[in-house]
């Protein structure tokens, strides 16, 4: 059913510069979604018994996960990704969590709770529902800073992207705003751009550490790029198609954007 946003997240890594892109979805949506691209690495395994062993038989090779984009909520497949993830912090491997990935960590925060490898990129009513489900409090809708701040604490300082007109980032020790021009229009599918891109960055900045990220954490520089690279492409995308700019235009600007921002 949701095929084009794990093809989303998945090309936007490789046009940001991973050398491989791998999908693990289930087998009904897997010809789908190697139909859109011969450059990703298809598995069609997450919905079957044994799949937290097929895909832990691939962690060894993996510097970074996406998980949520395209998911779904079906309780056999969340069962199989909390499996991955308990797998995937055993490895100390950055762990990038968006849409339905989301919903399932509102149900159980302790899944990444003091996992500092871990990203959260909520839109407005993911974290919402995270501010409910972890802080049991109304979200002050007039201090966002201090709500993403909160929260962050909260899971024990994993790193929060609440993603809006300004996108506001936390590791629970600060606070970054990204309010770099993007454009009125917002398509649905750029949230997977984000984080596809985000888990290049993560990796990345951990590979410099934070000696070549100004005392920053790694994870909030990286979070920080990603957000700003996901407004640039929009942005240029608008300008040359205007109103039917789609994430897919979007895309085609990554390489531009990612030269315009980081190598000039």
């Amino acid at each position: 059913m949701y095929t084009g946003a794990p093809y989303f997240a998945a090309i936007s890594a490789l046009k940001v510069g991973a050398d491989l892109s791998h999908v693990f979805c289930t087998r009904e949506a897997a010809p789908v979604i190697k139909s859109y691209s011969p450059e990703l690495i298809v598995h069609p395994v997450l919905d079957i018994p044994d799949a937290v062993h097929e895909v832990e038989k691939w962690l060894p090779r993996l510097h970074a996960l996406v998980v949520g984009p395209g998911l779904g909520r079906d309780d056999a497949l969340l069962k199989n990704v909390k499996g991955i993830l308990e797998a995937s912090k055993a490895r100390a491997i950055p762990i990038i969590i968006d849409a339905d990935g989301l919903w399932l960590i509102a149900q159980q925060p302790a899944l990444i709770q003091g996992y500092q490898k871990a990203v959260l990129t909520p839109n407005h009513m993911e974290f919402i529902r995270l501010c409910e489900a972890v802080l049991r409090d109304p979200v002050d809708g007039s201090d966002r800073r201090g709500a993403v701040l909160r929260l962050s604490q909260a899971l024990g300082n994993v790193t929060v992207v609440q993603k809006g007109e300004q996108d506001v980032i936390s590791d629970g020790k600060q606070v970054l705003e990204c309010s770099l021009q993007g454009s009125n229009r917002r398509c649905g599918g750029q949230g997977d751009l984000l984080s596809g891109s985000l888990g290049v960055l993560v990796h990345w900045a951990l590979h410099a550490g934070p000696e070549k990220t100004n005392g920053f954490s790694p994870l909030l520089v990286a979070a920080f790029g990603a957000c700003s690279l996901t407004r640039q492409c929009n942005h240029q995308a608008f300008q040359k198609h205007g109103r039917s700019t789609t994430t897919t235009t979007m895309i085609a600007e990554i390489g531009p954007a990612f030269s315009k921002l980081f190598e000039t």
